[in-house]
């Protein structure tokens, strides 16, 4: 029996974002943000180490600057850290751009900036927030 979209336990999402932390995001920031790779990369600065950090994510370039999907949520380490700065730099189909602005927003103002073929991904797997930032 298949799950419905945004009803996935607590405790597996928990166990697939460790697992991406620790074993696919170090494979997959080799290659990041690099020209036809599937993820870009976000580079930030820990707000309690002040150590520069560099995460693979998902980014869709709109008018003003990017939205990413928060998959695991909000209480993800690099969101809290380029919350905390206001800032962070993005490496996007081999070009890097810094971005500010961060402004976590709802799927219903996030969707209609997409493509019809992202929207209906991030609908189809329950995406219910995403982070808003503006090239500086």
């Amino acid at each position: 029996m298949a799950l419905a979209p945004g009803t996935w336990p607590r405790p597996l999402l928990r166990a697939i974002r460790i697992s991406n932390k620790y074993l696919l995001n170090p494979v997959m920031g080799a290659f990041a943000g690099q020209k036809n790779s599937y993820a870009a990369a976000i580079r930030h600065t820990g707000r309690k180490s002040g150590r520069q950090y560099s995460t693979p994510i998902g980014a869709d370039r709109v008018q003003d600057g990017f939205i990413i999907p928060l998959a695991y949520g909000t209480r993800v380490d690099w969101l809290q850290n380029m919350l905390a700065t206001g800032q962070a730099t993005m490496s996007v189909e081999g070009e890097t751009r810094d971005v500010t602005e961060p402004e976590v927003i709802d799927a219903a103002t996030a969707l209609p900036m997409l493509s019809s073929k992202r929207r209906r991904t991030f609908e189809r797997i329950g995406i219910a927030q995403f982070l808003r930032v503006k090239l500086v």
